[in-house]
């Protein structure tokens, strides 16, 4: 496809902080991408495990594979900064962060780039992911290939899983990268693309496989929400405010359902308080269906 130019520029961005179990396969993944014209930027965010010395013994192999190749270690400031930091380090055309513990299939920097490259509209690319489970067991989650417009993004009516996200570099930085404060920083940095104009893509086709960890569930739907929450009142004075926020209760609804039935009810309610027209979503209707089914295990 680059016959006639130089394949544009990849900025891939690791940022690893207490990985050390899994960042060499992380790093593997990149090194083994069948595109060529990489950057690769690791920062490691004081790491207390063996990460920085997982990492250091890929060095000679990174400086030989890619374009350009930068490794920090320093103080933890946080994965927001950490980011940012990178992106200010950032030389390529594209942008493109995977988590320290997330696998990128080798295709997945030709396929978007090259997306890209014949969509100038899109700001950004993403694709499905493969769920690894702490047992070993895994699954593939894809979707129909779709696009996105701010709206869509903001009442979640979209599908984005971020380890997969290619994004324009000039877009990124236009829009000063990631905002601090947030819990979840990368939906914001989608509206923040997205609120002039800017489209989003999904490809159906497997990018990364991202490796889900033991924890608290229900704790992380809370502070999920929670997260949500705060970015969509970022945007009272929009329209489709009350529509917003009634979809981040309904989101949280369906989450909390697939381990408490009877928990989700009041997010369910504060839904339809927030916007009745939230009754006669196809998400709302699966949401009734299943509160008679019986759960499954």
């Amino acid at each position: 496809m680059f016959k006639d130019k130089e394949a544009p520029l990849v900025s891939v961005v690791i940022p690893c902080y207490n990985h050390a179990e899994y960042v060499q396969e992380c790093i593997k993944s990149v090194i083994e991408q069948d595109y060529e014209n990489i950057e690769l930027i690791i920062i490691d965010d004081g790491s207390k495990d063996e990460s920085v010395s997982k990492i250091q013994e890929l060095v000679p192999e990174c400086e030989k594979r890619f374009r350009r190749f930068e490794f920090r270690a320093r103080s933890n400031k946080g994965l927001c900064e950490t980011l940012n930091e990178a992106i200010a380090w950032c030389e390529g055309e594209y942008y493109s962060s995977i988590a320290s513990d997330d696998i990128m299939r080798p295709y997945k920097t030709r396929e978007q780039v090259e997306h890209l490259e014949a969509n100038s509209s899109f700001v950004g690319v993403f694709g499905a992911v493969e769920v690894l489970y702490k047992n070993g067991c895994k699954k593939e989650i894809v979707r129909k290939s779709n696009s996105y417009h701010f709206n869509d993004i903001f009442l979640h009516n979209h599908n984005l899983p971020a380890p997969t996200s290619m994004l324009r570099l000039e877009k990124v930085k236009e829009v000063n990268g990631y905002r601090g404060g947030f819990i979840i920083e990368d939906w914001i940095m989608w509206l923040d693309l997205t609120r002039s104009g800017g489209i989003l893509s999904y490809l159906g086709r497997v990018f990364v496989t991202y490796r889900r960890h033991d924890g608290n569930l229900s704790g992380q739907l809370d502070e999920m929400c929670v997260g949500r929450l705060q970015i969509v009142d970022l945007f009272k004075g929009y329209g489709s405010y009350k529509k917003a926020k009634a979809a981040v209760y309904l989101v949280q609804a369906v989450d909390v359902q697939t381990i408490d039935k009877i928990k989700s009810v009041p997010f369910a309610v504060k839904s339809v308080v927030n916007n009745i027209g939230v009754v006669f979503t196809l998400r709302f209707l699966s949401y009734l269906v299943k509160m008679f089914l019986p759960r499954s295990g």
